[in-house]
């Protein structure tokens, strides 16, 4: 079960942050994710709180207000062939709708043992 949270900065309209959501969750599901495994949180910041700089490390242009972070937590075992695949996705589909320009995206993938889901009544399935 991924956990993808969205960091964006506040003012962002409902549409641009449910198509940057909606964009992450057709790259999961591209990569063998159900459909149906979709949680999602946003968090929207003021700009004193949502710091970043507007090159580093390679930026091909600098990034802008439409800077958006996607954390993607998810049990271990995706290679790295899977995740290039997803972040291909994402960058695609992202600069398809909203149109964001592919280096105001940042993508950090976090991973954690089966053992440490419980998806509902504090059961743990895949242990």
């Amino acid at each position: 079960m991924p956990l993808v949270t969205l960091t964006t900065r506040k003012g962002k309209s409902r549409d641009f942050k449910s198509s940057v959501l909606n964009g992450v969750h057709a790259a999961l599901v591209a990569s063998g994710i159900p459909a149906t495994d979709r949680f999602q949180r946003v968090l929207e910041l003021d700009a004193e709180d949502f710091v970043f700089d507007p090159h580093y490390p390679d930026a091909g242009s600098a990034r802008t207000e439409d800077f958006v972070l996607i954390e993607i937590l998810l049990s271990f075992g995706r290679s790295v062939k899977v995740k290039k695949k997803i972040l291909a996705d994402i960058t695609a589909h992202l600069s398809d709708e909203p149109g964001i320009d592919p280096e105001n995206v940042m993508v950090c993938f976090k991973e954690t043992a089966w053992e440490n889901w419980s998806f509902a009544g504090g059961r743990q399935i895949h242990v």
